[in-house]
C-alpha cells in the first residue's frame, strides 16, 4: 500500500489544477444541439489571445500536436514544395521526417542538439533563394527533448531582411501559454500547440493559429488531405460546431484553463515559468558534473530542462530510481540523449514548493544512481532564487 501521490515532474503531460480537472467530470452532451456553441465560441475567441492573433483564426482538432502539424502541411503547401527546417532534437526531427514523409523537398540544416533554429544559417539560405523556391519556414520554439529555445521574431527578422514570401511555421506544443508568443507581431502563419502541456489538461485536443495568408494558401493547396480540412472546419466552427465528434469534456476543461490563464495575465504567466526554470537552472549548476543540455544560456528553456548526467552515470538509472524509489516521473532523454540526459518539466500548474519537491528527489535519485553531488546543494541554489525573486501571492479562481 502506498500514501500520497506520484509526483509528476515530466514536461508534458502536466499537472492539471483541480478546477480544471473538476470541470472535466460533466455527463456527455449533444454536440449538435443549438447551444452547443455557448460553449465552444467563447474558446475560440479565448485561444486567439494566447495566441495573440486579431487577424488569424484558430482551430481545434481532437489530436496530439502531432495532429495539428499535419493540419499546418496538408492544408497550405503542395507535394514537392520546397520548406526549410532545422534538426536539433527529437521532436523537430520528428516534424522533418512528416515533411519528408509528405513529400516536401527539404532543406535541412542539422544542427548541434543543445542549440535551436540557426538564425544566420536561414538568413544566408533565404537570401540565396532569389527565385523564391522555399514556400515555408520552419521553426521549433521550444525543442523539449534538450531543453532549448529558438529566437522565432529573429526568424521573421531573416525572413523580412531579404523580402522572402515564404510563409511562417511554429511548433509552439511546449511554448504557447507558458512562454511569450506573438502570432501577429512576428508574423508567424501556422501556429501549432497542444492541450497536455501550458493549457494544463490531459492530452488529445490540438490547436493550430492559422494567418489570414495560410488561409489564402490552403484554398490553392493540392496536397491531399480530409480529417484535417480548413474548409470542413470553417463551415460550422463560427456557430461553434465541428465537422466531426468533438471532445467536449476537454472544452469544458479549456473553459477553466483559459479563465486561469486570463485571471494570472500572460505576461504574469510568462514571468512565472521564467522564475521557476531560472531556480532549476540554478539548482542544475550547484550539482558537481551535471549540466544543462542547452548549450548556452540564450537557448535556455523555461518550460524544461533537460540535464546532462556525468559520464560515469546512466540517465535511465535516475529516471527508474526517481520512480521506483522516490514515486516520482521524470522525463527520459530521446533518441540521441537517451541515457545521457533527464528532463525536468516545469511548466503548467506548478509552483516553487512543485520544482523545489523535484529538485530534491533528483538529488536523491542521482546519489543513488552514482552520482557525486551534495544533498541540499541544488535544493539550497533554487531557495536562495526563489526567495530573492519571490513573486506575490495570486489567487486564481476560475468562475
Amino acid at each position: 500500500m502506498t500514501t500520497g501521490q506520484t509526483h509528476l515532474f515530466i514536461p508534458g503531460p502536466t499537472n492539471i489544477p483541480e478546477d480544471v480537472r473538476q470541470a472535466m467530470n460533466v455527463p456527455m452532451q449533444d454536440m449538435r444541439a443549438p447551444d452547443f456553441g455557448d460553449l465552444t465560441k467563447p474558446l475560440f475567441e479565448g485561444l486567439k489571445r494566447v495566441f495573440k492573433t486579431e487577424t488569424g483564426r484558430v482551430f481545434m482538432y481532437p489530436s496530439s500536436g502531432t495532429g495539428a502539424w499535419e493540419a499546418a502541411i496538408t492544408n497550405t503547401l503542395n507535394p514537392g514544395d520546397k520548406v526549410l527546417m532545422s534538426r536539433f532534437g527529437q521532436f523537430s526531427h520528428l516534424w522533418v521526417d512528416m515533411a519528408e514523409r509528405l513529400g516536401l523537398d527539404v532543406v535541412l540544416c542539422e544542427c548541434d542538439w543543445g542549440t535551436g533554429v540557426p538564425l544566420d544559417e536561414y538568413a544566408r539560405v533565404l537570401e540565396a533563394d532569389t527565385r523564391h523556391e522555399i514556400k515555408a519556414v520552419f521553426a521549433t520554439q521550444n525543442e523539449t527533448a534538450t531543453g532549448v529555445a529558438s529566437d522565432i521574431p529573429g526568424i521573421r527578422a531573416a525572413l523580412d531582411a531579404c523580402g522572402h514570401p515564404a510563409m511562417l511555421f511554429v511548433d509552439g506544443v511546449s511554448s504557447i501559454a507558458s512562454v511569450d508568443f506573438r502570432m501577429d507581431e512576428w508574423g508567424v502563419d501556422l501556429a501549432v500547440a497542444g492541450s497536455q502541456k501550458g493549457f494544463m489538461l490531459p492530452a488529445g485536443l490540438s490547436m493550430l493559429g492559422v494567418s489570414e495568408k495560410a488561409l489564402e494558401a490552403s484554398k490553392t493547396s493540392t496536397m491531399r488531405r480530409c480529417y484535417f480540412d480548413f474548409a470542413d472546419m470553417m463551415k460550422v466552427n463560427d456557430d461553434g460546431f465541428f465537422p466531426y465528434t468533438p471532445p467536449t469534456q476537454l472544452f469544458h476543461g479549456l473553459k477553466v484553463s483559459l479563465a486561469r490563464l486570463e485571471a494570472e495575465g500572460l505576461e504574469n504567466v510568462f514571468a512565472r515559468h521564467y522564475r521557476l526554470a531560472e531556480g532549476v537552472r540554478r539548482a542544475v549548476d550547484a550539482w558537481d558534473g551535471c549540466r544543462l543540455c542547452a548549450a548556452e544560456p540564450k537557448w535556455h528553456s523555461d518550460t524544461v530542462s533537460a540535464i546532462v548526467v556525468p559520464a560515469t552515470v546512466d540517465a535511465r538509472d535516475v529516471i527508474r530510481i526517481g520512480y521506483e524509489t522516490y514515486r516520482a516521473s521524470f522525463g527520459t532523454g530521446l533518441s540521441k540523449v537517451m541515457g545521457k540526459v533527464f528532463r525536468i518539466g516545469h511548466l503548467g500548474d506548478l509552483n516553487e514548493g512543485t520544482c523545489l519537491t523535484a529538485i530534491s528527489i533528483a538529488e536523491m535519485a542521482l546519489l543513488d544512481a552514482g552520482a557525486k553531488i551534495e544533498l541540499g546543494s541544488g535544493v539550497a541554489a533554487a531557495q536562495a532564487w526563489y526567495r530573492a525573486n519571490a513573486a506575490p501571492a495570486l489567487r486564481i479562481a476560475a468562475e
